[in-house]
């Protein structure tokens, strides 16, 4: 969780019908096509909401050496596009989601979380040629004529706050641009991806490899998210739709090998390039996201740590952290804010509530920091509007903002106590712990004959699944094992 103030955003009407228009012809099919944005007003629109992603996706990755290989590799799959002639913007998001996604008017984002996943040069075009497909077919623009993108602005993010920060991005990224766009335009968006592959000299069957490792990673974090009683957090695009076996998906990436121009032999993919260029990458969030071992969370920039309850499930979202009971009827959340000059933590939390009947606030110090607490008989939460705990704690020019709840409580919280146990342990971190605040990342080294994966998940620091991790990153999931001279990834 990028630990800073929570911007108030504001998606303006005219993001929205910015440079309305009737028929256009497709750039992909020549065809005619019923959209209601210009190309002026499809890029407008994708230039404001720009800011507001990097925001609810953490921001940018600051590794310019990253960020100018993805560019340089999507820059090249965008000349080979139906619209070379836009200006393309490429970046790397500073999320462990699997994910990749573009807004149109030649915005395409990926996050460094799918970028573990990776494995070669021709990979990492196969995704950004995805997206490009999308661009290309005006997708994005073709899925708001169909809403209008109604609905912006509509719900509240904060469970308890009421605060709509972030609620009109979360909306319009959550219908097709994060999400998809059905199984024909994805199936189109994987074709165009494929010629691209093949005009710039790779094999199209690097569309179905990326399939096929992301499908994988897919299904087990959709069984490991089953075990753990929570949502499961998968990719929308490349695979979503079908199985790397789907019969139309190999049609159309072995039309893609028959383009005119598409190279007899193709060139290679360029996997030990990649792998160097991505070593360091975070494995989780990044040390700017703070990091979670168990459920002690550190933040070595902003020099803190707290524990979580044992047994709760813990988030480390874009803009709070987010813990939840086994049987989720509790819930605590931490989020900052930068005060107001000369507010004190009693003040700051008096004007915070100010829409709400609370209790009287009381002082509160924890470990030598100071702040103030308070109950607020009826909130409204994910629960429904029950009783809440709030409190605020400032440390190094910030607010850090706790609201705590469980379901069915009348009065106070039932979990009150545990929810005051665990502010407390907010604290300044200590010297010798700024080694445990870094992320695990990604090394690589090079395979020998002895060369095991279960011998490597034995040395791994990885806390559960680490076979399992390892071989989905090295995409060699289920059984497979590395080649002796092969470049395999491992975390540290």
């Amino acid at each position: 969780m990028p630990l800073n103030k929570v911007v108030r955003l504001a998606l303006l009407a005219a993001a929205a019908t910015a440079g309305l228009t009737g028929c256009s012809s497709n750039p992909v099919t020549g065809t005619p096509d019923l959209v209601f944005q210009s190309e002026a007003g499809e890029i407008q629109k994708s230039k404001e909401v720009h800011p507001m992603l990097l925001q609810q996706f953490g921001g940018q990755y600051d590794d310019q050496q990253i960020a100018q290989y993805v560019n340089e590799v999507g820059q090249r799959a965008a000349k080979a596009s139906q619209r070379p002639e836009l200006t393309y913007t490429f970046t790397v998001l500073d999320s462990e989601e699997i994910n990749a996604f573009t807004t149109g008017g030649g915005y395409v984002y990926i996050t460094r979380g799918i970028m573990n996943y990776l494995n070669n040069e021709a990979e990492l075009e196969a995704v950004l040629g995805h997206e490009i497909g999308h661009v290309c077919a005006r997708h994005p623009v073709r899925q708001q004529s169909k809403s209008t993108l109604a609905g912006i602005g509509a719900a509240a993010v904060g469970i308890f706050t009421g605060s709509a920060d972030l609620a009109g991005l979360a909306n319009y990224a959550g219908a097709a641009l994060v999400s998809g766009y059905g199984r024909d335009q994805e199936l189109e968006a994987d074709r165009l991806g494929a010629e691209y592959l093949v005009k710039t000299g790779y094999s199209p069957q690097h569309m179905v490899d990326v399939v096929r490792l992301l499908k994988n990673q897919e299904l087990v974090e959709i069984q490991r998210a089953r075990e753990e009683n929570r949502k499961p957090h998968v990719y929308h695009g490349v695979f979503a739709s079908h199985p790397d076996n789907d019969s139309r998906l190999h049609e159309v990436v072995a039309a893609a090998g028959k383009l005119k121009g598409g190279a007899a032999d193709p060139r290679d993919p360029e996997r030990d390039k990649y792998l160097k260029t991505i070593e360091g990458l975070p494995v989780g969030t990044s040390r700017a996201q703070g990091v979670l071992k168990g459920n002690r969370f550190y933040h070595a920039n902003l020099g803190l740590t707290m524990v979580f309850p044992s047994g709760w499930h813990v988030e480390n979202q874009a803009n709070r952290l987010i813990a939840v009971s086994p049987n989720k009827d509790s819930m605590i959340q931490m989020q900052t804010q930068a005060p107001p000059p000369n507010t004190g933590p009693r003040e700051f939390l008096s004007r915070m509530l100010a829409q709400y009947s609370a209790g009287q606030a009381e002082p509160l110090e924890v470990n030598g920091l100071q702040g103030y607490t308070t109950i607020v008989r009826s909130a409204r939460t994910d629960f429904g509007v029950v009783p809440a705990r709030f409190a605020v704690i400032y440390y190094n020019n910030l607010a850090y903002v706790f609201a705590a709840a469980t379901k069915g409580s009348a009065g106070t919280p039932s979990a009150d106590p545990l929810f005051m146990s665990t502010i407390k342990t907010f604290r300044r971190l200590k010297q010798n712990e700024f080694t445990a605040a870094e992320p695990y990342k990604i090394k690589v080294i090079r395979a020998d004959e002895n060369t095991r994966m279960a011998n490597l998940a034995k040395q791994s620091p990885l806390p559960k699944y680490a076979e399992q991790q390892l071989r989905l990153l090295n995409d060699l999931y289920p059984d497979k094992e590395p080649k002796p001279g092969q470049l395999i990834k491992i975390v540290e």
